[in-house]
């Protein structure tokens, strides 16, 4: 038997990075004729399209995809990234690593992180860093995929890619369209809706041609184009935390460190990233409208490119927050149409990713139960939530106090969920991940530290281990990380010999 109510037409509104991983998903597990999917962009209108920085939560994707990973390095220009280095933060003159993967390992049931920070107390160690093979590697500029070694830190090394997101749409285009996907050039000029349920039931091209759908999936940018032009969802605005509205992008030549990082490094009125490609590094400021003009937040940022520039500026403006619903109706929005933050964390694709993977669980048929939908909502909205507090922290928790913008932050108020996060950190050093959340117990306690948020004490459970025990392990474990980051090879040596892209 099959459903009479399955869905015969998914249109796709708006390409780059989130209408072809849509495509691509969608292309990779509706097969057999099960629907048919059309994607519709215009060359005539831009992408966001800056080099884009991920989380290890990306393999997952593109293993999801079938891909082979030298291949799509090759194919992106990509490089590969342990971390995040994070700059002038805390304060000015200051760095730390937020690194992709552990510190140390568990011990007698209780987290590594209560044992360094007993270390730290007793004045005996405060190199979080040299306890993260991810960060000792990056240090050195090192780099090398697991090696399959159950109980070595090389067998499981957390990492993800730096890479060309146009190139990356092209290589997805390339990727969807090998499997059915339809692409269709044009600009849409008009929406047309159900009369009852308000559904949308087709788009109109300028041209004159009608693609009509069953589930339309909006990736049309800020815009929303069918989520909030069309449907009048409504906007979350969240300005009040996140200052940064605007963002100036601009690619370089390269230059300087081609370590496995992001770099964020903070400026006087918002931060910069540093993203290096095997062709060029990727670079860009985001800013707040409030505190600094266009011109001087570009100034800002050619005053600290490591090359030549290699395009004109970018200039992005948005307002942080997400859509009130993300499904509604027959229409899903998925990426920059249904919401955004600002860059830092490099969480962008990963909320693309997540609302497609959350589609695939969801996926439904002509009846759109509001169930689904509803439940849709519920887990879209908890993800943007909760990255948005871990965002707030990097903001909040400093002693900058050199431009209002950092006064108005370290000062500001912030969500509940975030203070009680803070107050139960500053006890005893406790942080916990709360169902399934992004971001884990490590990357939490790497900002927490990393921004000088230091508890008052640590978990008392450590205090079981025996001192001259406790001590020989904590040196057992940094030694071996270091032992481990010798036998890595270099970052680019490893690009040169696995995944160089040709020309």
């Amino acid at each position: 038997m099959t459903n009479d109510h399955r869905l015969r037409r998914i249109v796709i509104v708006g390409g780059g990075t989130s209408g072809w991983m849509t495509a691509a998903a969608l292309g990779r597990f509706l097969k057999d004729g099960y629907t048919k999917v059309t994607l519709v962009e215009s060359e005539a209108i831009g992408t966001v399209g800056v080099g884009e920085s991920t989380i290890p939560q990306i393999n997952i994707f593109n293993r999801m995809l079938g891909l082979d990973e030298n291949d799509f390095v090759k194919k992106t220009k990509a490089t590969f990234k342990l971390g995040i280095d994070f700059v002038d933060w805390q304060r000015i003159g200051h760095t730390y690593h937020h690194p992709f993967g552990p510190y140390g390992v568990d011990m007698e049931g209780v987290s590594f992180h209560a044992y360094w920070l007993k270390l730290r107390a007793m004045g005996l160690d405060d190199d979080l860093g040299a306890y993260s093979l991810q960060t000792v590697g990056a240090r050195q500029s090192k780099f090398m995929r697991p090696n399959g070694q159950a109980n070595s830190p090389l067998g499981q090394i957390a990492y993800a890619f730096q890479f060309d997101a146009g190139l990356y749409a092209k290589f997805l285009r390339d990727y969807s369209e090998a499997r059915g996907v339809t692409r269709q050039e044009g600009k849409i000029a008009s929406v047309q809706q159900d009369g009852q349920s308000g559904h949308v039931t087709s788009v109109t091209l300028e041209s004159g041609q009608v693609i009509e759908g069953d589930l339309f999936i909006d990736c049309s940018g800020f815009r929303g184009l069918l989520i909030e032009q069309t449907l009048k969802t409504g906007y979350e605005d969240w300005s009040q935390w996140l200052l940064n509205d605007r963002a100036v992008a601009m690619p370089c030549t390269l230059g300087g460190s081609m370590s496995p990082v992001t770099r964020a490094t903070a400026r006087p009125h918002g931060w910069q990233w540093r993203i290096p490609l095997q062709h060029r590094l990727g670079n860009g400021y985001a800013y707040s409208s409030q505190h600094v003009s266009d011109d001087e937040a570009l100034a800002d940022l050619l005053s600290q490119l490591d090359g030549e520039p290699l395009a004109d500026p970018n200039l992005i403006r948005f307002t942080p927050g997400r859509r009130k619903k993300s499904w509604n109706g027959n229409v899903v929005a998925i990426g920059l149409s249904a919401g955004f933050m600002e860059p830092l964390e490099s969480q962008s694709i990963y909320l693309i990713q997540v609302g497609i993977s959350r589609l695939l669980a969801h996926f439904p048929d002509r009846h759109f139960r509001a169930a689904e939908i509803d439940r849709y909502n519920r887990t879209m909205a908890f993800e943007y939530e909760k990255i948005r507090d871990f965002i707030i922290l990097h903001f909040k928790a400093t002693a900058r106090n050199d431009t209002p913008y950092w006064n108005y932050l370290r000062e500001m108020p912030i969500p509940d969920y975030l203070t009680d996060k803070i107050d139960l950190f500053k006890g005893s050093g406790r942080v916990f991940r709360e169902n399934d959340e992004l971001f884990n117990d490590t990357s939490w306690f790497a900002v927490f530290i990393g921004q000088g948020i230091f508890p008052d004490g640590y978990d008392p459970m450590v205090d079981n281990m025996d001192e001259g025990l406790f001590k020989a392990r904590m040196a057992e474990i940094k030694s071996v990380i270091a032992k481990s980051a010798e036998v890595m090879p270099g970052h680019m040596a490893f690009i040169r010999e696995n995944c160089a892209a040709e020309g």
